[in-house]
């Protein structure tokens, strides 16, 4: 059953544009998702990867997180290798794959055009977020990709922006959770050396040591 605190509905109304941008794929995509891409992973997860917004080719046409663009490749691969995920990435939401003890979720659940939502629209869908963790009991580490991404959680959280330092494999403890801050494994932080497959891994090998404590 779906949590209506942490997941919008398919055809959620909130955010004008991106139901207008959404329609718009609908139209031209009747196939794919076109809705709010539902976090995915397990419900007991202590570990909570926070993503910023589906990609229009990725998530909202898969309807999984991170699923079907270049940046879901270097994240399951990763979360496979330090035994976060099981099976095998085939970018598709029928390959089989599960998360052990971790969820990814995103913290504007629509597609925006340009990959780039508003912070209208970021506030208007934060209640999605804090409920999302809220409703994980177990949750110790949260893993924030990206900048954007970081400031949603601490505001989710009822924190200020500053309330967490920026930068790659930046930490701060806010309440019970650790917050562990990682460049977006996007296409063009990977292809740009901005961000390396080590860097990646070094930011959940942290992740796994802390839930090792």
């Amino acid at each position: 059953m779906i949590d209506p605190h942490a997941e919008p509905p398919h055809d959620c109304p909130l955010c004008p544009r991106l139901v207008t941008y959404r329609r718009e794929n609908s139209a031209a995509h009747p196939d794919w998702f076109n809705g709010p891409a539902p976090s995915f992973g397990d419900p007991d997860a202590r570990l909570l990867i926070v993503g910023l917004a589906p990609g229009r080719t990725g998530a909202n046409r898969t309807g999984r997180p991170f699923t079907g663009d270049g940046a879901g490749v270097l994240l399951y691969e990763t979360l496979i290798k330090l035994g976060f995920a099981h099976g095998r990435y085939e970018a598709r939401p029928d390959d089989g794959l599960t998360l052990t003890d971790c969820m990814i979720t995103n913290a504007v659940r629509c597609a925006p055009p340009g990959n780039k939502p508003l912070t209208s629209e970021e506030i208007t869908c934060r209640p999605f977020l804090t409920g999302r963790i809220q409703t994980l009991p177990r949750l110790k580490v949260i893993v924030t990709l990206g900048d954007v991404s970081r400031r949603n959680v601490l505001k989710a959280l009822g924190q200020k922006a500053s309330a967490a330092p920026a930068g790659h494999a930046s930490e701060a403890q806010v309440g019970p959770y650790r917050l562990i801050n990682s460049y977006h494994c996007s296409r063009l932080n990977t292809n740009t050396g901005r961000l390396t497959p080590e860097m990646f891994e070094a930011v959940f090998r942290r992740a796994r040591a802390l839930l090792a404590d």
